[in-house]
């Protein structure tokens, strides 16, 4: 896993400044309180960095991932201007409410000592009182000390001295709260300009930066993890599936080779990655950063605006186009881009398939889509392993066993939104994993068997998907329709995830595939669905362009997600060529386009 401080170490030695205070305080105007950001302490040790929610919860956390063993306690300094008796608040919860003890328990310790309360045992996110202390030092020591080493999480803790304070628990209070208490989030943004701006670092990102950067543009590329490739990086290790079409030379920049799913060799490519996107001069890297709002009008996006998550700066960026490769279509949303979720009635688009029913392609709409992943794995040791009870994991994993988790450890919910539950999903694999494996280490030839690796990042499949000129169906994959301004081509096969509880297996966090194979081996995907149809300068690479569900089941793949990113980053040079839009580019200049794509 990437802790903060390789990732301080791995950007000195790629020639990337970093500037993190030496204090994680905020204090208001009268210095009687102060909020800590947890995701500031100068020393996070064994608690991760967890960016992926942050726009759905308005905040971000950090996390004991320990795989069952207590992590290092994170610590920071706190400086105090006035002296005297203050109330203590920490934002936590309990991710796992239950019948059982709280799986996330940790203490606070202020100067040394403990706070009488255990954290972590609240359901819901919400500040947990802690009671008083007195400070008398303008600089204190302040450490969270888990108990557990199962997913503990805390995002602040807030000191005040008004007995009648209670910090706001409303998201959009909490959130001008935060940025109100925070000085470099409450400071007038920096201003940036750029050809063209990038949102999301997975391998479509990369691939439209390098594509850009290659024809002169001046490029920023936007990430919320502190290393680039988003399902194919370290943390989460998933491999590149699909061909490299005509985007081969800037493919093999930064794809993977075919290691196992969850195999701590996406190290090595990880670093091939960060080497060759940090020698690209004209990109501009900004990591740790999320996207969290849009200046659009008039069907156009003006700037959008990034927060900093290491030290709560925000940023403007300004560009004559954009592009969303964040998967969930974060900046095509907030710039007001049309949008769906979910599956389409098999009548909509003719793609329904007899053999299979509802599994491939419902009769009615709905909100299924294909699901998340969090992969782990073991290995054998020379002594018998040890792990504790984990009850509350049991009415997940029921009693199911298995040594590692691979591409069909997969969990989707017709109830559950792949945006807005993420972190209830990802939270329902920590107990299915945790289940499992204490299930399968009590069988005697897997006694041995050691907890290695579990990703705390979900790798998702399917959540929104933008809406172009042309949405791209299962029907134009299968029938290998040949489209006029076709810049991406693929032969992988057409496959559907579904849950295998749709087939009454007890473990809903199983899934499996069906698979179709293109009438001529071929599919092509046309540029039309690589832009937004209603805000003229935002193109979109990834998962999140412009199709149907069942058109999203053979190009969700990163290499052929990778073959849109590079088409958008030449699309991106034309237009700032010819000064013109997305739109006008493929109408117009399509045969140029072509010609960069090599299709």
């Amino acid at each position: 896993m990437i802790k903060r401080r390789d990732f301080i170490k791995a950007s000195a030695a790629a020639g990337i400044s970093l500037n993190f205070s030496s204090y994680a305080s905020f204090g208001d105007s009268d210095n009687s309180s102060l909020l800590l950001e947890a995701v500031h302490f100068e020393k996070t040790n064994g608690w991760e960095i967890d960016t992926q929610f942050h726009n759905t919860l308005g905040f971000s956390y950090l996390i004991a991932h320990g795989l069952g063993r207590p992590v290092k306690n994170a610590q920071t300094k706190a400086r105090f201007e006035k002296a005297g008796l203050y109330n203590v608040w920490v934002h936590t919860k309990d991710w796992c409410p239950g019948d059982w003890d709280a799986p996330g328990r940790f203490k606070l310790k202020v100067g040394g000592e403990y706070l009488n309360e255990t954290f972590g045992i609240k359901p819901g996110w919400k500040w947990h009182y802690g009671g008083k202390v007195e400070i008398n030092q303008s600089e204190v020591q302040i450490e969270l000390e888990d108990l557990t080493g199962f997913e503990g999480r805390c995002s602040a803790v807030y000191f005040t001295q008004d007995d009648r304070e209670t910090p706001p628990n409303d998201k959009q209070k909490l959130v001008s709260w935060r940025l109100a208490k925070n000085p470099e989030s409450s400071k007038f943004p920096e201003k940036m300009n750029f050809d063209v701006v990038i949102a999301g670092g997975g391998i479509s990102g990369c691939a439209a930066a390098l594509a850009a950067e290659s024809q002169g543009l001046k490029v920023a590329l936007i990430h919320n993890r502190p290393a680039l490739g988003g399902n194919a990086s370290a943390e989460i290790r998933v491999h590149t599936l699909g061909i490299l079409g005509g985007a081969e030379d800037i493919l093999k920049k930064i794809n993977t080779e075919h290691y196992p799913n969850g195999s701590d060799k996406a190290f090595y490519d990880e670093q091939k990655r960060m080497k060759n996107m940090n020698e690209a001069d004209g990109i501009s890297q900004f990591l740790m950063h999320t996207v969290i709002s849009a200046d659009a009008a008039g069907g156009q996006i003006k700037s959008i605006q990034t927060y900093e998550h290491l030290t709560g700066r925000r940023t403007v960026f300004k560009a004559a186009n954009f592009i969303d490769c964040t998967g969930d279509g974060w900046l095509g949303r907030l710039a007001g881009a049309d949008f769906t979720y979910g599956r389409e009635p098999e009548s909509k688009y003719n793609e329904g398939w007899e053999k299979h029913g509802d599994l491939w392609c419902p009769e009615k709409a709905d909100n299924r889509v294909m699901g998340a992943s969090v992969l782990w794995n073991t290995e054998i040791g020379e002594e018998n392993a040890r792990f504790p009870e984990v009850p509350w994991a049991k009415p997940v994993a029921k009693d199911h066993t298995s040594a590692a988790g691979e591409w069909y450890w997969e969990y989707s919910h017709n109830s559950l939104n792949q945006i807005d539950d993420a972190e209830q999903i990802r939270d329902h694999f920590f107990r299915a994993i945790y289940g499992t494996y204490s299930n399968t280490i009590k069988q005697d030839k897997h006694k041995k068997r050691r907890l290695t690796w579990v990703g705390y990042n979900a790798g998702k499949r399917e959540s929104i998907r933008l809406t172009g000129d042309y949405v791209y169906t299962g029907e134009d994959a299968a029938e290998s329709v040949e489209f006029e301004d076709a810049v991406v081509v693929e032969k992988r096969s057409i496959d559907i995830h579904y849950q295998r509880s749709l087939k009454g297996s007890p473990y809903d966090f199983l899934s499996e595939a069906i698979f179709r194979k293109a009438k001529n081996k071929f599919y092509y995907i046309p540029f039309r669905s690589l832009y937004s149809r209603n805000v003229k300068n935002l193109m979109m690479a990834g998962r999140c362009f412009s199709c149907s569900h069942v058109g999203l089941g053979g190009p969700r793949v990163m290499n052929t997600c990778g073959q849109m990113g590079a088409a958008v980053g030449f699309a991106a040079a034309l237009s700032r060529k010819y000064n013109k839009t997305a739109r006008k580019v493929g109408r117009e200049h399509i045969g140029e386009l072509l010609k960069l794509c090599r299709i």
